[in-house]
């Protein structure tokens, strides 16, 4: 029985361990709090689950600071609308008009609203950790097709590789711990590809009795991309190759079928967004985002006098960028090989796909390149249109945005039997994200830190988005104010280098400092002054030129190093990288002293201002 096959009952076996570690956690303790959008979700779900509805008002608020013992920081929220819909003869003869809400005791939420839909029974069971439960019950589900799927196109064993490392060897079972709807994507865009290409493995001799082996079996993925693309609009061309594949097989009907029930979904889905607060648009409006003060507090302000103004009318742009072209190939570069969100160290089992796909060549099929194309598609739309924040924004672990399109990779996998892919995703993987996964929830609150050691060092930083970088979540180490004419911010990368003390910084001995100089005006190159109260050896990297400096005891040496700043979000970004060989602790060698770090060398370094032209 295929329910009895150990890649099944190994799944089960790792389902029912998470599943029970999920529901025994103190999540608010173990999860170290709010992470990312959490609030909003989380309130969301618990307003359906108790209440029935998706408004906000005082129960909401009374009931999340119940279970966090504080506030909903960071909630996003919007005031609803009266919807009035008229018919006439004046073209186009609907006419759609709106007044505010007249009740003014609740709000609406600033997201969408199909996870917390479904996410509310297990909230309802067992509150965080029913939420918790379903992002694990998710992840077992993927498995588990995975493997179904990886199974029909090779050896068993085979199978179960490259299924358990498409998951265990990337970032995707850190946001399990994620009380948002990342997995929840991550799942409907892997179920709506598996229902649409697992018939395609059907030997032909065997009749097409059975859903997944059917052509209706193409309808079930249009409704659930439907579902993927109204929780965020990024997914819209995974539906593509669904209906090109159609096209291309003269298979007209089920290709319209496709399209329109997508659409449909799509539609749909704003439309009960409209129903419900007044606004197709869940991001639009007059949506504000909150932190310390929140509406409905007792004796305090309301919705007009709090909140932040974050609405999504509109699609940014990077103005100060001096050219888009070289913008978009630094993003490339970076989408691909960044140190923080890059594919190579975050979704490595995709790289070894492709590779792998690419090597097999003469095994694919006509979807194995309308796939790669679809995802190639909307990785350069979010680079394109989001150049500053195509990771997701406010420095999530890995690149946030691309998790629910990592998906549709796996089913490159060409029909060749092999252990190889398994076994290279499952070691490469390891390397780069198995320090993340041994502890998620301090990774899942900390991403700053994954960085800070092991391989993901020798990579590139992501230059264009400073302020989307994990270190923006550390307000001790993110734009620290320094020097005079220009004033720089300094963004600290690692805890290899102190702030500001005097007019210098100290890096610590045997380690190597990674820290981002900010400057408002170009800079063409840094004067430097190092020293070291040892017989010492620094070496100081700045825009990749690298000097190597030999210092006497307590002798400063001077050096100009050029820099090449890259432009982007209105400021000009220079890497700084400064190691020292040695190091001594004044505590122990300097009677009186009681500092006891490890201090290699003293470095100040002062920008240049390029000349103006």
């Amino acid at each position: 029985m295929t329910a009895l096959h150990p890649g099944f009952l190994f799944g089960l076996l790792i389902f029912a361990c998470l599943a029970a570690a999920a529901l025994s956690i103190d999540v608010v303790r173990t999860g170290y709090g709010v992470k990312g959008d959490e609030s909003t979700y989380v309130t969301m779900t618990l307003s359906v689950a108790h209440d029935g509805d998706l408004a906000f008002d005082r129960r909401d608020l009374l009931r999340f600071w119940q279970v966090y013992q504080s506030g909903p920081e960071g909630i996003f929220l919007k005031r609803g609308r009266e919807v009035d819909v008229a018919f006439d003869g004046r073209w186009p003869f609907v006419h759609v008009a709106t007044t505010p809400d007249e009740q003014v005791d609740r709000l609406y939420f600033g997201k969408a609203f199909i996870y917390p839909l479904i996410a509310a029974p297990f909230a309802r069971l067992a509150g965080l950790n029913g939420i918790l439960a379903f992002n694990v019950l998710l992840l077992a589900g993927v498995f588990g097709c995975a493997y179904a799927y990886a199974s029909r196109r090779g050896p068993s064993g085979g199978a179960l590789l490259i299924a358990g490392a498409f998951l265990a060897g990337s970032i995707a079972p850190l946001y399990l711990v994620w009380l948002t709807p990342e997995v929840f994507h991550f799942a409907l865009v892997f179920f709506a590809y598996f229902v649409w290409l697992y018939k395609e493995s059907r030997p032909a001799t065997e009749a097409p009795t059975r859903l997944l082996w059917r052509p209706s079996s193409d309808l079930l993925a249009a409704v659930l991309l439907g579902l993927a693309t109204f929780s965020k609009p990024s997914h819209a061309l995974l539906i593509a190759p669904l209906v090109l594949l159609c096209g291309w097989r003269r298979q007209w009907w089920r290709g319209a079928q496709v399209a329109a029930l997508f659409v449909a979904v799509v539609v749909g889905c704003f439309a009960l967004t409209a129903v419900g607060s007044g606004d197709v648009n869940y991001q639009g409006g007059d949506r504000k985002v909150f932190y310390r003060q929140f509406p409905f507090e007792e004796g305090g302000a309301q919705f007009e006098q709090l909140g932040t103004a974050m609405t999504t009318n509109e699609i940014p742009s990077d103005d100060s960028a001096p050219s888009f072209w070289g913008l978009l190939a630094r993003n490339v570069a970076y989408f691909l090989a960044g140190r923080h969100f890059g594919l190579l160290p975050y979704y490595f089992p995709a790289v070894v796909l492709i590779v792998w796909a690419l090597w097999r060549w003469r095994d694919l099929m006509l979807w194995h390149g309308l796939i790669g194309g679809a995802v190639a598609a909307t990785a350069l739309v979010l680079l394109v249109f989001l150049p500053n924040t195509w990771s997701g924004g406010g420095g999530p672990p890995g690149n946030r945005y691309f998790l629910s399109v990592y998906p549709a990779l796996f089913f490159l996998l060409p029909a060749t039997p092999s252990l190889v892919p398994g076994i290279v995703a499952w070691v490469g993987g390891a390397l780069f994200t198995g320090q993340i996964l041994a502890d998620p929830f301090v990774a899942a609150k900390r991403p700053g830190q994954k960085t800070q050691q092991g391989l993901v060092r020798m990579l590139p930083v992501e230059l264009t988005m400073v302020n989307d970088l994990p270190v923006g979540l550390d307000v001790l180490r993110s734009s620290v104010p320094y020097g005079e004419n220009p004033r720089v911010l300094l963004y600290y990368l690692d805890n290899h280098a102190s702030r500001p003390q005097g007019q210098g910084v100290w890096v610590l001995g045997g380690k190597r400092a990674d820290i981002i100089v900010r400057s408002p005006v170009p800079v063409e190159a840094f004067e430097i002054v190092v020293r070291s109260p040892i017989a010492n050896v620094a070496w100081i990297t700045v825009s990749g030129t690298t000097d190597r400096i030999v210092l006497e005891p307590g002798a400063p040496v001077r050096a100009r190093i050029p820099a090449r700043p890259v432009t982007a979000e209105g400021g000009h970004n220079v890497l700084m990288s400064i190691a020292a060989e040695e190091g001594v602790v004044p505590q122990l060698a300097k009677i009186g002293s009681v500092d006891p770090r490890f201090l290699g060398v003293y470095i100040r370094f002062d920008a240049v201002a390029a000349a103006s032209e």
